[in-house]
């Protein structure tokens, strides 16, 4: 018996990258997109804004929204109105070399040490772990 994946693993193989798949994932996908025309369009859709995120060629963004807009697609839409809300940053993002990436991801690393010692130690003990984590 073949296990069906979940909805949350559908969504993530629209956004990887075809020649990073295996291809029994590969092979799903395409069954998928040939069965039903909308996840195909989702799946194009998808690509394009990864694309753009990934190689920063944020110049069709504007006519990524008026597809992702007029697809049909519920969720793709509100995806799309969400990003209207802060248009120039996201610009910005598919544009610009700079991240703060670096700088969000030394955040994360901070607040879950906090996390996982939440009421189990004082400033110092935290300060200790924030060093030797660096």
């Amino acid at each position: 018996m073949t296990k069906v994946p979940s909805a949350r693993s559908v969504a993530s193989l629209l956004v990887w990258r075809k020649d990073r798949l295996p291809e029994e994932e590969r092979d799903y996908l395409r069954r998928l997109c040939d069965q039903e025309p909308t996840i195909a369009l989702a799946y194009e859709l998808a690509q394009e804004f990864a694309t753009m995120a990934r190689e920063r060629t944020g110049q069709g963004f504007d006519a990524w929204l008026t597809s992702a807009t007029t697809s049909g697609i519920a969720e793709l839409d509100r995806f799309a109105r969400g990003l209207t809300d802060d248009r120039a940053a996201v610009e910005a993002g598919l544009t610009l070399e700079w991240s703060n990436g670096q700088t969000e991801g030394q955040v994360n690393k901070l607040k879950l040490l906090k996390r996982q010692m939440y009421g189990r130690a004082n400033f110092d003990l935290l300060r200790q772990r924030v060093l030797r984590a660096a």
